[in-house]
C-alpha cells in the first residue's frame, strides 16, 4: 500500500510517499481502507516532535480518516467487513489501509458520506466539546471565535449559534469573514485590536468565552476580552505557545478561568466517544451542520497539504484522498 511515512523529525520535507506492506488487524482491530484522510495541524506537532507528540522515526503520518471495513480480527463484535467507519485516534492514517481499534472506531450513518465523516469526526467532536462541555454555551452568551474560517471555527461558530449564543468571529481575510457570516457568526473582525472592539460588540462588560486555537500571538488580548469570570479555552497553538501566565494575572483580569482542553479527555470512554460523534453526525445528516471541504490533496501530495494548513491558506476542513 502507499503511505506517507515521517523519515524523520522536521519541516514537511521529511514526508516521505513509501510503499509499506499491508497492515494486519491483531485482536479488537478492524482493517480498514482508507478513503479519505483528515490533516490537521497536530499532525504537523506529530511530524515536529513538539506538543507532547514523541514518535520515534520512521512512522506512518496522521490519525484521523473515514473509510470500509476490509477485516476485523478476533474479538472484534462491534462492526463486521462492509461497514462504514470513521475515527480520529489511528495511528498510521496517512495510508491506504489503517488498523483502527475498535473502540476508537465510529459507525457512519446513512445521511452522512464517508468523505463527510472524515472531514467532520476530529473537528466536529472539537467543536462539540468546547460549546457543550469545556464552556457550555447559554442563550445570549457573547462568545469569542478565533480563526472562524477554519475547520473547528467552521463548526463552533454553527453549534454556537445552534445553543443561543451570539458569535463574535476573527478572521485574516474578507474572503474568509464571508465563511465566518455564511456559518452564522454575528460579528467578524480581523485581528488588529480584536479585544477592545470584542468588548465593545459585548456591551462593554467582555465576552463569556474565548475559543483560541490560535496560541501565542492572540493570548493576551483574548484575556483582555473576557469579563468577569470568563472563560480562556486554549484548545490549540498554531502561531506558537503562549508565554507562561502569573496566576495572579487571571485574578487582575477578573477572577478568569483558563483551560487547556484536548479530544483525548473529552472521549475518555468509547461510550463518551461515540455519543459525541454521533450527536456531530447526526446534527449534519439533520443539516442543522454543514461541513466545508476546503482542499482535497492526493495522499502523494500530503506535503503541499500541512504546508497550506500551516501556512493559513486553506478554509474548512483539509483532506487526503488515497484513491
Amino acid at each position: 500500500m502507499r503511505a506517507i511515512v515521517v523519515t524523520e523529525l522536521g519541516g514537511p520535507e521529511v514526508l516521505e510517499p513509501r510503499d509499506e506492506p499491508d497492515p494486519e488487524p491483531g485482536r479488537g482491530q478492524l482493517l480498514v481502507d482508507t478513503e479519505a484522510i483528515g490533516v490537521n495541524f497536530r499532525d504537523i506537532y506529530e511530524r515536529e516532535g513538539a506538543g507532547g507528540y514523541s514518535n520515534d522515526p520512521p512512522f506512518v503520518a496522521g490519525a484521523e480518516g473515514a473509510g470500509t471495513v476490509a477485516a476485523v480480527g478476533d474479538g472484534v463484535h462491534d462492526f463486521s467487513v462492509g461497514d462504514r467507519v470513521a475515527w480520529a485516534a489511528a495511528a498510521g492514517s496517512y495510508a491506504e489501509r489503517v488498523v483502527v481499534d475498535q473502540d476508537k472506531a465510529v459507525t457512519v450513518p446513512d445521511g452522512v458520506t464517508t468523505e463527510i465523516a472524515a472531514a467532520a469526526i476530529l473537528q466536529g467532536m472539537t467543536a462539540h466539546y468546547l460549546a457543550i462541555d469545556t464552556y457550555a454555551v447559554q442563550p445570549h452568551d457573547p462568545v469569542l471565535v478565533h480563526a472562524a474560517a477554519g475547520g473547528v471555527g467552521l463548526l463552533l461558530t454553527q453549534i454556537v449559534k445552534l445553543r443561543g449564543g451570539r458569535v463574535i468571529a476573527t478572521t485574516g481575510s474578507e474572503e474568509k469573514a464571508e465563511l465566518a457570516r455564511g456559518a452564522g457568526a454575528d460579528h467578524v473582525l480581523g485581528y488588529d485590536g480584536f479585544a477592545d472592539k470584542a468588548r465593545e460588540l459585548s456591551g462593554g462588560g467582555g465576552v463569556a468565552v474565548v475559543y483560541d486555537g490560535i496560541g501565542k500571538s492572540t493570548f493576551e488580548d483574548s484575556l483582555s476580552s473576557l469579563r468577569p469570570r470568563g472563560h480562556m479555552v486554549l484548545y490549540g497553538a498554531a502561531s506558537g505557545q503562549p508565554d507562561p501566565v502569573a496566576a495572579q494575572r487571571l485574578h487582575s483580569g477578573g477572577s478568569l478561568y483558563l483551560t487547556r482542553p484536548g479530544l483525548p479527555h473529552y472521549t475518555a470512554t468509547t461510550h463518551e466517544l461515540r455519543f459525541r460523534a454521533a450527536e456531530v453526525f447526526g446534527w449534519i445528516a439533520d443539516r442543522r451542520l454543514d461541513v466545508r471541504i476546503g482542499a482535497r490533496y492526493p495522499l502523494e501530495d500530503a506535503r503541499h497539504a500541512q504546508e497550506d494548513l500551516a501556512g493559513r491558506k486553506t478554509t474548512g476542513k483539509v483532506l487526503l484522498m488515497p484513491r
